[in-house]
């Protein structure tokens, strides 16, 4: 039998219990740095499989690895994943919008899959590793707080990456794919003012205003854009404007998230933001606290492990579905405008004929090397300390928006499991390979090495920043 054929028998042979703990994940579903269920469930269930688990890493109560080693001088492999959900995308298990919780968190990103799929891909390479006598050591992240930035971030400060020798990792979404260009790196800050309190009617002239500042601050900031690198994106909210219209404000706060192609341009930018803070502090005296939440790299994708997940995924071809789930994902797509699909479908490099369809299993070629998605993840932290691929898997309906309430319909029936399944196939399937064949690991290595030479890894993250609190 063949290394194929066996990782997909073990592999449905504990679907079920795959199944059913993405299903759990779903229906509890924890915004970023709270996912204290999805992580014990998950953590449970690695040690009852004989992995050896870390808990509480770098003081995140929700993060933890699991590990499990046969023999010395193998590989070490990590599977990334992720199980945070999203604020206000609570959805029942249907086509039609409707939540479960009114305004409550929702799986509308499919973490609840993206982990469970890198947790299914681990425990069956240990089976696998178990069966043949190789020596390797296989891990698992369980990493919080990905929409965020944050999670990853923090795991790498603490050096639980260090040692690896590559790392998988996948996301669900609507076609079958790898994902093997980069993305914008981040950093994530608040700005708090603090002014003085006054009569806005009576006595204004004695107050001083921390809402002035932070709307000076934005305006300022709105002035910057045109001296900006031309794929940066600046955006923020006021997260405290003021109690009330009478009350001048005395602490106030806008949060930022400030992003670019490059590092290092990031950075740049981040002293500008501050100056601009510094100057709306000024004009109006109050006093300005600058609080540095989390930052993450731009994407280095590793060609030779994503080339290779895509000759996987060639080999295992179409995800097929049935005739009732094409129907049901064609009427989560329909609920969105047509030109809107289109875009989505444009901006996906697919074909426009495909706006009908409502669900796709095809496999399609890599289209986006060489280019910067306009998104941040903090998987791209891991990929500038070892070598890191991902791929992408059909989970929910073609050409819909991600973040909303249609990705959270699918993710507990069976178009999210199949997605689910075929990730960890592939996943599974591409570390079996790349022990199988050191000579494939050594040029996956070489790329890595000669793509960082002289750029180390340096967290962006200040060594006095903790992680915050959930409610922070």
């Amino acid at each position: 039998m063949s290394v194929q054929e066996e990782i997909f028998d073990w592999l449905d042979e504990r679907q079920p219990r795959f199944v059913g703990i993405s299903d759990q994940i779903w229906e509890n579903p924890q915004v970023a740095l709270a996912e204290s269920f999805a992580c014990q469930l998950q953590a449970d269930d690695l040690e009852r499989d004989g992995f050896t688990i870390t808990r509480d890493i770098s003081g995140m109560p929700t993060a933890f690895m699991a590990e499990w080693s046969q023999g010395e001088g193998g590989p070490k492999i990590g599977f990334l994943g992720e199980y945070d959900a999203l604020p206000g995308l609570s959805q029942k298990n249907q086509d039609i919008q409707d939540p479960i919780v009114l305004d409550g968190p929702g799986h509308g990103c499919g973490h609840n899959l993206l982990g469970t799929a890198s947790l299914a891909a681990a425990s069956v390479m240990k089976a696998w590793l178990q069966h043949t006598g190789k020596p390797g050591t296989i891990r698992y992240y369980g990493c919080p707080a990905e929409e965020t930035c944050e999670g990853k971030v923090f795991m790498a400060r603490a050096g639980v990456f260090d040692d690896l020798d590559m790392s998988l990792t996948w996301h669900p979404g609507s076609t079958n794919t790898v994902w093997a260009g980069s993305s914008l790196a981040v950093n994530n800050m608040k700005f708090r003012f603090r002014g003085r309190t006054a009569h806005a009617a009576a006595n204004p002239e004695t107050g001083r205003s921390s809402l002035d500042a932070v709307e000076l601050m934005n305006v300022g900031v709105n002035f910057l854009r045109e001296h900006m690198p031309e794929k940066a994106r600046v955006h923020y909210v006021i997260t405290n404007g003021g109690g009330a219209p009478n009350v001048v404000p005395d602490d106030c706060e806008v949060w930022y998230f400030i992003r670019s192609p490059e590092r290092s341009q990031v950075e740049e930018l981040t002293e500008r933001v501050k100056k601009i803070a510094q100057g709306a502090a000024l004009m109006t005296e109050t006093q300005l606290e600058i609080n540095f939440v989390s930052g993450a790299y731009n994407m280095l994708s590793n060609q030779v492990i994503g080339d290779h997940m895509m000759e996987v995924l060639e080999r295992l071809g179409p995800l097929e579905f049935t005739e009732d789930e094409h129907a049901y994902a064609k009427r989560i797509a329909d609920a969105f405008p047509r030109e809107l699909r289109a875009g989505i479908l444009a901006g996906d490099k697919l074909p426009a004929e495909l706006i009908d369809q409502g669900l796709n299993g095809d496999v399609w070629p890599i289209s986006d090397r060489g280019e910067t998605m306009s998104g941040s993840t903090d998987v791209s932290d891991v990929s500038w300390i070892t070598p890191t691929a991902q791929i992408t898997t059909t989970t929910w309906a073609l050409a819909i928006p991600g973040h909303s309430w249609a990705v959270t319909a699918t993710g507990a029936m069976s178009i999210g499991h199949k997605g689910m399944m075929h990730a960890a196939r592939v996943m599974a399937i591409t570390a079996a390979d790349f022990i199988e064949n050191p000579d494939l690991l050594a040029s996956a290595k070489a790329e890595f090495e000669a793509s960082t030479k002289g750029r180390p890894y340096v967290c962006p993250v200040p060594d006095d920043v903790k992680p915050r609190s959930p409610l922070a």
